[in-house]
């Protein structure tokens, strides 16, 4: 039925997030930005997961030699 179809997707969708998410929460951590800009990037990938993670990609700081 798309009841089942419609819940598989979402939970694929959640976990490529939760993925992406953590990807770039490891970049952050591990990057040279000054502490508090770490705490403010943190927050914000974990308050908006999808547009915290596409600012990241955008204007996030990086670990160093790393490269999307």
């Amino acid at each position: 039925s798309s009841d089942v179809c419609s819940s598989d997707l979402f939970g694929i969708l959640s976990l490529i997030i939760l993925v992406a998410d953590i990807y770039a929460l490891y970049h952050v951590i591990t990057s040279t930005a000054s502490t508090l800009s770490k705490i403010l990037w943190v927050l914000g990938i974990l308050i908006l997961p999808v547009i915290g993670f596409i600012v990241w990609l955008i204007a996030g700081p990086r670990s160093k030699g790393a490269h999307v």
